[in-house]
């Protein structure tokens, strides 16, 4: 049996708005991008929504933009210690500085009682990762962001779905970045999207998609229809050549929203799904509980079902690589579940930190995996899945 880690649901209205796309002779972003972004901003309760190409594009964006609104380069965005890289990327590539705080074991997300000791007089914002799709404790987070004047960007890449006490994942900060790879439960194929209730936030992510352009209206009317714009030449140059600030080459195309609006259709009965699968294998997994641990979907909130982690615990009789051999020699496709960022990326060594630094970042970056939830896993599956796991745990033990 072959279960791969992700797939993309690919249906004939997918299919007709790509060619549709195509047949009208205009593939840069336009009136599917627009449309993809209203479709977007409404299911998640934002006001706006901003398509861009990628999840990381779609953190890098929304911290540039705070250099509009007082933050200068050098200055510091505390983030977690574990995830997938991306996220530290992004804080560097914006020209910022991230400040990385261990997480908490039960939830892989920001542990939120260490991050008022890494504030400085240099912290601007706040990024808590929603790892796996479960949500971060993002009422303790708003409320040390208040006290000590900090934005918060939710990097929301893997959460859409999720929700804690109440509110959506998204809804919680200044703004939210999510991915829509093509692994995840709203996708694109390759692209992104920052959501917020400010419009002044959203003017700012429209132009630094597009190099920094002073143009920067929700709908482009050059965009859409090739049309006479008024705002063009009001003062006298082009202003589709006025460069406001230092930008990005971050827009989505045509043929990716097209993707996107059809996935949106889809988007009940996929997480109802992804959503089904992951409590199954949670509960399934208790059988092995002396050995292995997962998350738990806490009674404040519903996990965003992006894939389901597994973590060897201390003392196991065997190590996170020989579980995932025996997996892969089974057909069982799996993810490591990401590694310390600071200590465990290499391409982080220059920031000075040191192995130990983070001690739980650094045990699930030796310890833990991830496996799919997706759509397509059936039943018959995750039968085998926990078959397999019970196979190699009976012969470890032995």
């Amino acid at each position: 049996m072959k279960i791969p880690f992700g797939t993309i649901t690919i249906n004939q209205e997918t299919k007709d708005l790509v060619n549709k796309a195509l047949d009208s002779g205009r593939v840069s972003s336009g009136k599917y991008v627009g449309e993809f972004e209203k479709q977007f901003a409404k299911l998640v309760n934002a006001r706006q929504a901003v398509a861009v190409s990628s999840g990381t594009d779609a953190d890098i964006l929304a911290l540039a933009a705070l250099y509009d609104f007082g933050v200068e380069r050098g200055e510091d965005v505390i983030v977690p210690s574990l995830s997938f890289v991306a996220t530290g990327n992004a804080v560097l590539h914006a020209g910022l500085n991230p400040v990385f705080v261990d997480i908490d074991y039960k939830t892989l997300n920001i542990d939120e009682k260490k991050i008022e000791s890494a504030i400085t007089k240099k912290t601007k914002a706040i990024m808590p990762v929603h790892l796996m799709g479960k949500p971060a404790k993002m009422d303790v987070i708003m409320d040390i962001a208040k006290k000590h004047n900090l934005f918060v960007i939710e990097d929301a890449a893997e959460a859409h779905g999720a929700v804690y006490k109440g509110k959506k994942v998204g809804e919680w900060g200044d703004m939210a970045a999510y991915s829509l790879y093509i692994a995840h439960i709203i996708t694109t194929v390759e692209g992104g999207v920052v959501t917020s209730n400010r419009e002044d936030f959203a003017e700012i992510l429209r132009s630094l998609r597009c190099h920094g352009r002073a143009c920067k209206c929700e709908t482009c009317v050059v965009n859409i229809s090739n049309g006479y714009c008024e705002k063009r030449f009001a003062n006298g140059k082009d202003i589709r050549f006025i460069f406001e600030r230092v930008g990005y080459s971050s827009k989505m195309n045509e043929l990716e929203a097209a993707v996107g609006i059809a996935s949106l259709n889809m988007y009940h009965g996929i997480i109802e799904k992804r959503h089904s699968n992951l409590v199954a294998m949670i509960e399934r997994l208790r059988e092995f509980s002396e050995y292995l641990d997962t998350i738990e979907e806490e009674k404040d909130e519903k996990i965003g079902p992006h894939a389901f982690p597994i973590i060897v615990k201390k003392g196991a009789p065997f190590t996170r690589n020989e579980l995932v051999g025996h997996l892969e020699k089974n057909g069982i496709d799996t993810r490591d579940l990401f590694s310390s960022m600071p200590t465990q990326c290499p391409g982080f060594k220059f920031l000075g930190h040191k192995l130990g630094d983070f001690p739980v970042a650094e045990f699930m970056g030796t310890n833990g995996l991830h496996i799919g939830v997706h759509q397509d896993i059936r039943q018959e599956q995750i039968d085998y899945i926990m078959v397999m796991i019970r196979d190699f745990v009976k012969e470890k033990i032995r």
